[in-house]
């Protein structure tokens, strides 16, 4: 057998410990309840939208062009389809496959940073799974965790590889392009630091930097061709608005002077914390970032590189998410394995110090243990004012159990701390994920009110919606028309007025004996209520009229540990 073949089988021997547990762990979770609002619907009606009107070259939302992301996940949700047919099945397991894709290609770019510490590349990926964040955002139908794949893609073409010192430079033009058809002209902030930076960090750059900055700029623009080549026939067939929105405001209006999500610059510094979540609460990690220039200069500058660049720009920008820095935790778990791999060497056969260890997850662990054995109690006594948390504290004991377990689970002695730690964080994630999954449901479960709106669509009922529309009632439903964005006042009686048989959806803070008597439907929905109602009947009550006839409402309620569907009388 060749040293090719043994490498082979090696990393192959590898794959069967993480990667499964990170599928089945997915899996479980990603199924615990529908596509939550408003990321996950809002691409999916994206989606449904350009499918059902055949219109898959411009993205279209509630029958409009959608101009805020490209193309590209779209495409991959339309293939699926095209496949196995429509379904919400086929866009989760997507974003589970993207997943795994992120943990494999994270370990390759370890193993080409640090090819002499084989450690550094069998840990990258339980440090990736195990940050809670990334896992939880991993779970929605969204753009980051595609465009991470490009990015750990474009990183593997331009670091150096055992067969050739030179970049791909085809590769990373492809890449770039498939980054920019995800999410647009973000993938450079990721990217383009790195290589600008090529001569600090890659020696081949400094050797040869004409080339370098020559091959890198021609890769741009294939990638930049890449784009181009939606982007023309695009706002071709589109208008000056969608071309306006596309090119300039949902880029230029996010990075100076956002139109939303607009925050301090220090904003993403208490985030790190959460971000990091739960590798930043364990003192081995912080020990063996002190240790880390006992490691090779190449890959950790090329880390460098990319980390501290993208914080800074993303910084600066006036729009902020804490998921933008999702392609980046992959390079945050590189540099963490490979701080607990300078630690190691460090301490070499010395006993390891008590203090290190995973005591303050362990504390953690049964901190939110107890939590869950007391809530209970409190809601007994009647001190909860939280129907959600009350709903919870039915279910909560053997989630108390789980943790106790895993905070016993980090404090094994012996050798694969870090491994039990990664464990212990993703059964830890899913079992929380799972908890309030069982209390928040119906808030997100968009079926109800989609069949309601979905029926009235078929019998050619007009419908409107008091304030913004996210699209989240489209593919529940499977709608083909559009829904009216309404105002309070003269403007809701006008409409009203134009669509006697129409339906009106409004999401008060709190309901009243009015909504319980004369909606349609009344459901939870992301801490507020969603009601549907006759649009006479409303127009009636906000002129403060009582319409003539009252209705038995279709509404969700809660009940003890879950919530039932049911009729109110």
């Amino acid at each position: 057998m060749t040293l090719a073949s043994l490498a082979r089988s090696e990393r192959l021997r590898h794959l069967l410990w993480w990667l499964p547990l990170y599928l089945a762990a997915a899996l479980l979770a990603i199924f615990l309840q529908p596509p939550v609002p408003l990321h996950s619907t809002r691409a999916l009606a994206v989606a449904w939208d350009m499918w059902s009107h055949h219109q898959f070259w411009v993205p279209h939302i509630n029958g409009a062009p959608y101009s805020e992301k490209a193309p590209l996940l779209f495409w991959l949700i339309h293939a699926g389809w095209a496949a196995f047919g429509v379904n919400d099945v086929w866009p989760r397991v997507l974003m589970v496959l993207i997943g795994a894709a992120q943990l494999v290609l994270a370990q390759a770019l370890a193993r080409r940073l640090f090819p002499e510490r084989a450690w550094i590349a069998r840990s990258t990926p339980w440090l990736l799974l195990g940050l809670s964040f990334g896992f939880l955002f991993g779970l929605q139908i969204m753009y980051d965790g595609l465009l991470a794949v490009w990015v750990l893609a474009a990183m593997l073409c331009l670091v150096p590889g055992p067969r050739r010192r030179s970049p791909s430079w085809i590769g990373f033009a492809v890449c770039t392009g498939l980054g920019l058809l995800t999410k647009g002209p973000v993938m450079l902030v990721h990217i383009a630091p790195v290589w600008l930076l090529g001569p600090w960090w890659c020696g081949w750059a400094r050797e040869h930097r004409a080339r370098w900055y020559g091959g890198g700029f021609a890769a741009l623009l294939g990638g930049g061709a890449m784009l181009a080549a939606w982007v023309i026939p695009a706002v071709q067939m589109s208008g000056d608005a969608y071309t306006h929105n596309l090119l300039f405001k949902q880029t230029g209006g996010r990075v100076v002077d956002a139109f939303i999500h607009r925050r301090p610059f220090w904003w993403y510094v208490p985030w790190l914390a959460v971000l990091l979540f739960p590798f930043v609460l364990w003192p081995r990690m912080w020990a063996g970032i002190v240790s880390l220039r006992r490691l090779p200069q190449p890959g950790l500058r090329m880390l460098l590189a990319w980390l501290v660049p993208a914080f800074v720009i993303f910084s600066a920008f006036s729009g902020k998410q804490t998921y933008y820095f999702v392609p980046e935790l992959s390079g945050a778990a590189i540099v963490m394995a490979a701080a607990i791999a300078a630690l190691r060497a460090r301490e070499g056969a010395a006993a390891r110090s008590a203090w290190l260890s995973a005591w303050p997850l362990a504390l953690g662990s049964v901190a939110a243990a107890v939590a869950l054995f007391a809530l209970p109690l409190v809601a007994d006594a009647g001190k909860l004012h939280s129907h959600w948390l009350r709903d919870v504290s039915v279910v909560c004991a053997p989630f108390g159990v789980l943790y106790l377990l895993l905070g016993a689970l980090v404090m094994l002695p012996g050798r694969g701390e870090l491994r039990r730690i990664a464990i212990a964080s993703l059964i830890g994630t899913v079992g929380a994920y799972a908890l309030f999954a069982l209390a928040l449901y119906p808030a997100f479960d968009m079926r109800p009110a989609a069949q309601v709106l979905a029926r009235a669509e078929a019998e050619g009922h007009a419908i409107g919606n008091l304030g913004l529309y996210d699209g989240q009632f489209e593919f529940a439903g499977r709608m083909t028309r559009p829904i009216e964005r309404l105002f309070e006042g003269q403007a809701l009686q006008d409409w009203a007025a134009r669509h006697p048989r129409g339906l009106v959806i409004e999401y008060p803070s709190r309901l009243d004996a009015d909504d319980l008597r004369y909606a349609r439907l009344v459901q939870p929905y992301r801490g507020v209520w969603l009601v549907i109602w006759n649009a006479p009947t409303l127009a009636a009550l906000r002129r403060g009229q009582q319409p003539p006839e009252p209705v038995t409402p279709t509404v969700l309620l809660p009940a003890p540990g879950y919530w039932r569907y049911g009729n109110v009388h």
